[in-house]
């Protein structure tokens, strides 16, 4: 009988314990709210670009997702009336815009993404992808491109991003 209340007692802390500790550790998923922090371009003239104030927002969900990203170094001007911009104003304004989702599947540590709606059209084809090979750290997730349908990347960029929610 002894015995039995202590088993009682050892499970019952157990499950008290078990919901706290879970709201403690990391998520170790990819699926998330996530911002760009830096990307770095490998090969002839490698560097790294720091996001910073960038506005961007990647969401992935359990087997699709979306990608907003402004790649310009300084704010984008207004346009007063697009009907009436010039070709350079709406350049300047549309240009540095990268829109994209589609959906995707895991397999070990790749991500495998095919895009279905994107702002650049030749992306959107039967037969498209880009396949990452990523790395989960706590709230830091890394992406390195690995190949595509055309095959291996010679000189892969690779992203770093932080989870937001």
């Amino acid at each position: 009988m002894k015995a039995k209340r202590v088993s009682v007692a050892v499970l019952t802390s157990g499950l008290l314990i078990t919901p706290a500790a879970k709201a403690q550790a990391p998520r170790q998923t990819i699926q998330g709210v996530w911002r760009i922090l830096e990307a770095n371009v490998s090969g002839p003239g490698a560097r790294t670009i720091a996001f910073g104030d960038r506005p961007n927002l990647t969401i992935i969900t359990g087997s699709h997702y979306s990608r907003v990203e402004i790649q310009a170094d300084k704010p984008r001007p207004a346009l007063a009336d697009a009907s009436k911009a010039t070709a350079d104003e709406l350049r300047a304004v549309w240009g540095p815009v990268v829109a994209e989702a589609g959906t995707y599947e895991l397999s070990g540590n790749e991500i495998k993404m095919q895009p279905m709606a994107s702002k650049n059209p030749a992306v959107m084809g039967s037969g498209v992808f880009i396949t990452y090979a990523f790395k989960l750290e706590g709230s830091n997730l890394t992406l390195t491109q690995v190949r595509n349908q055309n095959g291996p990347f010679p000189n892969p960029f690779s992203l770093k991003l932080v989870r937001v929610e």
